[in-house]
């Protein structure tokens, strides 16, 4: 099956009966004038589906839209920076769903049609009144141009706001597919620390829509690393209200298959933003294991050495340090046997049947000096494969975490 969508302009609001805004009502105190609240809605009658962190503390705003998603229409996503609402006890709860109540009130919907997201510092209250008074302002500023607002909204240490969208065939007439994005530190694989919006105008079902969202979440946002830090906040939603006119899309038909491709390009798309927008990075490396006995065992390869910090920081040196990236594997818990590992810096040689190639050194810190490459490491112990990608630790990271 031959895939076919085309990338567009308009990030969430591309889809049609989409609109979307943001305004600034000073959630964190400072003199940037950064809008801090983004508000996303749906003209039309819309199913929803999510994922949330796997951390076991969770912050108010997730707890909330999980209990929201189980509506059978889903309306509205309203998020804010500035402010995580996390580790805020039972006052955190209820600021959520004040949250999702000015939304409801001033357009007309129901509580639990809202969903609720939010970004910042951890285990300080909400300023919910700043928001509700912003309420007004933001819903009037609705837009179907909107999409660039919102991203730009939900920015915390991010240096560039992150959205795309694409346009797809289907049935004689075109789906559209948009999504806007957050995320720049505390990644990692199960739901980064990230917020990640997506609206679509193709017919679905509310079940069908979250094993599609489920799946295209897992080979996208948890296939990426950049401090192994996981957050109380991270969110994946997915919005579809049906809008294109063309028939519901079942997992049984072609239909499936060719949105299915188009919704994974999106969240790739938008995973590798994060990835480059790594606080302070230099280098966007993928790890890639093959030959693995199972899928487990290249999945934990592939993470224990993306995650490494002594890996890390030789990349960041350009030190090809291939025993490092040895060692890490080998206290992966996956199964290998030493002799049989043979690792690449690009195609370029460094280790092979567990032992040094004869790879001249600067061919390989030649590879190291990239911006961008790629480290596969065959395990030669069966088919199995997995692909994460990572950065570099900087010292710039570490001081851009140090602390206000």
């Amino acid at each position: 099956m031959e895939s076919t969508y085309f990338k567009i302009g308009g990030g969430v609001t591309a889809p049609r009966g989409f609109r979307a805004a943001a305004v600034r009502c000073g959630i964190e105190e400072r003199t940037s004038e950064k809008s801090d609240l983004g508000l996303i809605i749906s003209d039309h009658p819309a199913v929803a589906a999510a994922t949330f962190t796997s951390n076991k503390i969770k912050a108010a705003p997730v707890r909330v839209s999980a209990a929201h998603l189980r509506a059978a229409d889903t309306r509205a996503i309203i998020a804010n920076s500035g402010n995580a609402n996390a580790c805020t006890g039972s006052t955190g709860i209820q600021n959520a769903k004040k949250m999702a109540q000015a939304v409801a009130r001033q357009l007309g919907l129901k509580e639990r049609q809202v969903l609720v997201c939010s970004t910042g510092r951890i285990g300080r209250d909400l300023p919910i009144e700043k928001i509700e008074a912003a309420m007004p302002e933001l819903v009037a500023g609705l837009s179907a141009n909107g999409s660039e607002d919102a991203a730009k909204a939900i920015m915390t240490s991010d240096t560039f706001h992150k959205e795309i969208a694409v346009e797809l065939p289907l049935r004689g007439r075109c789906v559209r597919i948009g999504g806007i994005a957050k995320g720049a530190g505390m990644i990692n694989p199960n739901m980064a620390t990230m917020l990640c919006l997506i609206t679509t105008d193709a017919s679905i079902s509310k079940r069908d829509l979250q094993k599609v969202t489920s799946d295209s979440v897992e080979q996208s946002f948890n296939c990426i690393t950049i401090d192994g830090d996981m957050s109380t906040n991270d969110t994946a939603i997915c919005l579809a209200n049906g809008q294109a006119g063309v028939a519901p899309i079942e997992q049984d038909n072609e239909e499936y298959g060719r949105f299915t491709d188009g919704l994974n390009f999106v969240t790739r798309q938008l995973a590798r933003m994060i990835i480059e927008d790594g606080e302070g990075v230099t280098k966007f490396v993928e790890v890639h294991v093959k030959g693995a006995a199972t899928y487990q065992d290249a999945r934990k390869a592939a993470e224990a050495v993306a995650n490494s910090a002594l890996v890390k920081c030789a990349w960041y040196g350009e030190d090809p340090n291939w025993g490092r990236v040895m060692d890490a594997v080998g206290y992966s818990s996956a199964k290998v046997r030493e002799e049989m590992i043979d690792i690449f810096f690009n195609g370029a040689v460094a280790a092979q049947h567990g032992m040094a190639s004869g790879t001249p050194e600067e061919t390989l810190k030649e590879v190291l000096g990239n911006r961008k490459f790629t480290v596969t490491i065959n395990l030669h112990l069966g088919s199995a494969e997995y692909k994460v990608f990572t950065t570099d630790l900087t010292p710039e990271y570490v001081k851009f975490n140090m602390g206000e």
